[in-house]
């Protein structure tokens, strides 16, 4: 039993090129969390990893989330192995911090909302960009607005080095699910609201097997339109936010750290906040979650939702039709 006040012990399945972020942030930034466990499919790297940082390594997923070791475990899994893991986890009475996407298919999705309430543990859902200094400032802005006319995202990366990325069968999709997922959901954040149908389209530039860049306009209730764009294929980075509305329009650029207000022809610079490492602040929720019983600030619902979302992408680029969004 953990004395109080103690760290809290936790596993981390998969550190990876992004799970090391999850080592680096429990080591140096995040006292509250004790990094007891580490699960990685590469043994070797794992080892090393885990003597570094102090844990012990651990060969089976399935090993580490039944462990008494542990109170917690963080997951930074190819998506395919997210349901079993979750699944396991949550049975073993774990709180779970699970990397976004949350399931390759609503139906994934579903069952580890079943598992996760069955057990009811605690649970966030990591979409670490709802941290992002910029998006919390346009947040702030977007009442200002007024009624929202429409709300237009793009994130543009360089191709991935990661092989796994373009292999389905551990991926569970391109694009659309794993960047793209992002947007989806800062859509909802935004807006306040819910999505009920999008027309997309995919492309395969660079990759083989899963698109590297889409296109997504997304109805909501009333006049309110979102877009989405997403590209893997560029040479250079970018994550443009435009919001239009009766009283004006707000653009920025949470990867190059600006926003702004727009009226007529004048723009004012919105006041944004030095940035923040997003997964350091994922991790630093996670354990108020744990300690003082915070309530998730990305709920497994929201989780559910980007997946909703990328699913129906999905059906219309194969249908070259608008699909209905399945509600979370």
């Amino acid at each position: 039993m953990r004395t109080l006040g103690a760290a809290i012990p936790v596993g981390l399945v998969g550190a990876g090129k992004h799970g090391e972020r999850y080592v680096r942030h429990i080591l140096e930034d995040v006292p509250q969390l004790n990094l007891r466990l580490l699960c990685r499919r590469d043994a070797v790297a794992g080892r090393e990893q885990a003597r570094r940082a102090g844990a012990r390594y651990v060969a089976e997923f399935l090993e580490l989330a039944s462990s008494p070791e542990i109170e917690a475990v963080v997951v930074a899994a190819p998506p395919a192995m997210h349901r079993s893991i979750c699944e396991a986890a949550a049975h073993a009475g774990k709180a779970i911090l699970l990397e976004k996407p949350l399931a390759i298919t609503r139906a994934e999705g579903l069952a580890i909302r079943d598992a996760v309430v069955a057990a009811s543990v605690p649970f966030l859902a990591a979409h670490t960009l709802r941290f992002n200094s910029v998006v919390r400032a346009v947040r702030e802005e977007i009442a200002a607005l007024g009624v929202l006319h429409q709300v237009c995202l793009s994130q543009r990366f360089e191709p991935s080095p990661l092989v796994w990325l373009d292999d389905p069968r551990v991926s569970g999709g391109g694009n659309v699910l794993h960047t793209g997922v992002h947007s989806f959901d800062l859509l909802r954040f935004f807006v306040g609201v819910d999505p009920s149908a999008v027309v997309a389209q995919t492309r395969r530039l660079v990759t083989r097997q899963t698109e590297d860049s889409f296109v997504a306009l997304f109805s909501f209730p009333e006049s309110l339109l979102g877009s989405v764009a997403g590209s893997r294929a560029t040479a250079g980075r970018s994550g443009m936010i435009e919001v239009a509305g009766e009283h004006g329009q707000i653009v920025a650029d949470h990867v190059h750290g600006w926003a702004a207000r727009v009226r007529g022809t004048r723009s004012e610079p919105l006041l944004v906040a030095p940035p923040v490492p997003t997964v350091r602040e994922a991790l630093r929720a996670f354990a108020r979650m744990i300690r003082d019983g915070e309530p998730p600030p990305i709920t497994l619902a929201d989780g559910l939702w980007a997946v909703s979302m990328a699913e129906a992408c999905y059906r219309s680029a194969r249908s070259g039709c608008e699909a209905e969004i399945e509600a979370a």
